[in-house]
């Protein structure tokens, strides 16, 4: 597979300060302030989100001619009724209301009665620990947050909180579905090489939250998905193709990929951060979008209080001693040190003569792989 990432933000940033923006999907009501400290419990926002209109033919339920129906009616036009009290009767014969609701129409003429259901009431949690930076009137709120943030390559699922809960005790693990049981309900679950579809949809039932894994396989992450006959789907070197978010249905969990398709070990610096953080709140997000503006999953994981970070991540900078995540297909995943920078372009063993960099792993020889093939791990 190939590996796109043109923002350059590396895969691990461990001090930083991140903004997370929580939206309603409809306008509503924010009931915090710039300057509010929360924390993932807290209600920040409140919607009321209208239902469609229930109509109901109560001449046909009563077996009465339409005209008869207003004389037949338990309730007037603005009325409240109440889910299966009667709505109207006629002798023995009652008509119940199939909902809550005000009454807003009888029609004589046609026999039917509409009620409008009460709104539905949704809230929206702040989901971490933070402080509200930023409100948008009737829409959302930004808060901001000392945390650590891993950076994944693919993913799917809204945002989503939960607790951190380690699956396997090595990157090279891959997490089976018997693993997953009641004690997983509202966790984000940390595996290691791989996860099947089976063991996704047995933790979709089981109520997890997410699920970070270092890889999965194309064809594992179709089934789970449905993809199979999508369009909108394609992978391969320099032909990646996602569904666009907003045509994405909700799996049920966030799923985030970490290093690529196939069955790989998931980064020794991801995973080593990952475990460090076993049983703490975080928030994952598998929204992926590859046209402009890309997003990246990312997990974000807040620090204590006191922490200090940086707005920005910083600057990856290739130069000797640094630690990378390699990105070829053969090395894909694995990591190593910067050992040299070529000044000019070098000729490589394919022939190819491009900015390289010499790398070395532990127990091996000294190889060269182009620049655009590795990436800092922060």
């Amino acid at each position: 597979m190939s590996l796109y990432n043109p923002e350059g933000i590396p895969p691990v940033v461990a001090n930083t300060v991140a903004r997370v923006e929580r939206q309603l999907p409809y306008p509503g009501d924010i009931l915090v302030r710039v300057g509010t400290r929360v924390e993932p419990e807290d209600t920040i926002a409140r919607m009321f989100v209208p239902s469609d209109p229930s109509i109901i033919n109560v001449a046909q339920s009563l077996s009465i001619a339409p005209s008869e129906v207003p004389a037949a009616m338990a309730y007037e036009v603005g009325d409240n009724v109440d889910t299966y009290h009667p709505l109207a009767q006629q002798g023995w014969r009652r008509c119940m209301s199939p909902v809550k609701g005000v009454v807003a129409a009888v029609d004589p003429g046609t026999g039917y009665v509409t009620i409008v259901p009460d709104p539905v009431t949704t809230e929206l949690v702040a989901a971490l620990r933070g402080v509200v930076m930023e409100v948008q009137p009737y829409r959302s709120v930004i808060i901001e947050t000392p945390a650590a943030q891993i950076y994944g390559v693919v993913g799917v699922g809204s945002e989503r909180g939960g607790v951190l809960r380690l699956m396997v005790i090595d990157p090279e693990e891959e997490v089976q579905a018997a693993q997953i049981d009641i004690r997983s309900a509202f966790a984000i679950l940390i595996g290691g090489a791989s996860i099947t579809a089976e063991a996704l949809q047995k933790a979709v039932e089981a109520q997890v939250r997410g699920v970070i894994v270092g890889s999965i396989d194309e064809r594992e992450f179709r089934r789970w998905l449905g993809w199979k006959q999508m369009d909108a789907w394609q992978t391969g070197v320099g032909s990646w193709n996602l569904p666009h978010p907003n045509n994405q249905r909700d799996p049920g969990l966030t799923l985030m990929v970490t290093d690529g398709f196939g069955v790989r070990p998931m980064s020794r610096p991801v995973f080593e951060l990952l475990s460090r953080h076993d049983g703490q709140e975080v928030v994952i997000d598998g929204t992926t979008r590859l046209q402009q503006p890309g997003h990246r999953p990312r997990l974000i994981i807040p620090m204590a209080r006191g922490s200090s970070g940086q707005l920005q991540p910083p600057e990856t900078v290739m130069q000797p001693g640094v630690m990378v995540r390699l990105l070829d297909t053969e090395h894909l995943g694995q990591v190593a040190q910067v050992r040299s920078v070529s000044s000019v372009p070098r000729r490589l063993p394919s022939g190819i003569r491009t900015p390289a960099v010499e790398l070395v792993q532990a127990d091996n020889s000294p190889f060269w792989l182009p620049q655009t093939a590795v990436e800092v791990v922060a």
